[in-house]
């Protein structure tokens, strides 16, 4: 989940450490009624479910694949009665998780993307190139880092995850730069790679993002497997969702948001009719999955990107699921490119 920090909210039962982003038009997208259960497939810092909680007399299904955000909402989870379940896993594995739970089908599915605000302003985890750490980034704690990658991987690989992830245009160039200054010594700190990356770039004094932000970010991505993961964790809600059901996606950069509309445009979709004349063909669409909340996405007001600048470039598209079946899900389609796990 991004958010930014704040005062005034509780997150997670304690003090504020963020602020949810677009909170109001979530609560008015999922509609949530006594008696609902609903998925918040990215617990983050609780803000959601626990603004969810108070909205209805509902049970929340939280999943989060940090054990520190899990551990932050045991408070929260206390303070519920038993009406906010925490469980460490992937969102898209919310049908299993669900399952365990004892419900077969759920009332809303909330998803809140990309990295959190206490993951970035932890510089110990890595996420972030605001303060030297770690060159970590593995949101679940497990598998190789983000220095196993810049570290192990070659040139080419290198270049292929920061041009595709980052939609770098000089990736070729940073991953040339990488492989040099790891022949010397490894790079193990955001640090150091931050300034590489800006050695290469070079920065403009009216320049208002880093220039290693798409370099962390295709780093980021490709270490926790976000993109497939959101094509995976999207077709798990289709599945889960009874009819009537209701997703909500807070996207933050543009490969997130292509996914999620490529995704719901899909399944909104009635299939193309054939001519009167010949026979009837099945097509590999079939009848519309979701009916759109609204066709375009749904932006933070001009208050809240003031108040909290990392709002800024938060997307939300939501949808109402119908009683048709769930379609095949095929991440080429979305556009989910893979370049295979290499380490």
């Amino acid at each position: 989940m991004m958010a930014g920090r704040g005062t005034g909210f509780t997150a997670a039962g304690g003090p504020a450490r963020h602020i949810p982003v677009m909170l109001t038009e979530i609560l008015e997208t999922l509609q949530t009624r006594d008696g609902d259960v609903i998925v918040d497939g990215t617990f983050g810092a609780g803000g959601y479910s626990q603004a969810i909680l108070a909205a209805a007399n509902c049970k929340i299904i939280a999943i989060d694949q940090d054990p520190d955000a899990l551990a932050c909402g045991r408070e929260l989870a206390e303070m519920s009665r038993g009406r906010l379940v925490l469980a460490l896993g992937r969102y898209s594995d919310m049908a299993a998780i669900a399952a365990a739970e004892g419900f077969t089908s759920v009332d809303g599915v909330v998803l809140d993307l990309g990295v959190s605000s206490m993951q970035l302003d932890q510089a110990e985890r890595g996420f972030s190139f605001m303060g030297d750490g770690p060159l970590d980034m593995r949101m679940g704690k497990d598998g190789p880092s983000a220095s196993d990658v810049v570290n192990d991987l070659s040139e080419q690989d290198l270049a292929e995850i920061i041009a595709i992830f980052g939609e770098e245009r000089r990736a070729r160039t940073i991953a040339r730069a990488i492989v040099k200054r790891r022949s010397e010594s490894p790079i193990l700190r955001t640090d150091e790679l931050a300034g590489l990356v800006a050695g290469v770039l070079g920065r403009k004094r009216d320049e208002l993002k880093h220039p290693a932000t798409r370099t962390f970010q295709a780093l980021r991505l490709y270490v926790n497997d976000e993109l497939a993961e959101l094509a995976r964790g999207l077709s798990a809600a289709e599945l889960l969702l009874k009819a009537g059901g209701r997703l909500a996606v807070v996207t933050f950069h543009s490969l997130e948001d292509r996914i999620a509309k490529r995704f719901l445009a899909s399944r909104s979709l009635e299939a193309p009719k054939g001519s009167r004349h010949l026979p009837e063909q099945k097509s590999a669409a079939g009848a519309p999955s979701f009916h759109l909340i609204n066709r375009r996405p749904l932006i933070p007001s001009e208050g809240e990107t003031r108040s909290n600048p990392r709002a800024r470039s938060a997307h939300l598209r939501a949808a109402v699921r119908t009683d048709a079946p769930a379609h095949a899900l095929d991440l080429a389609a979305l556009g989910v490119l893979d370049i295979g796990r290499l380490i």
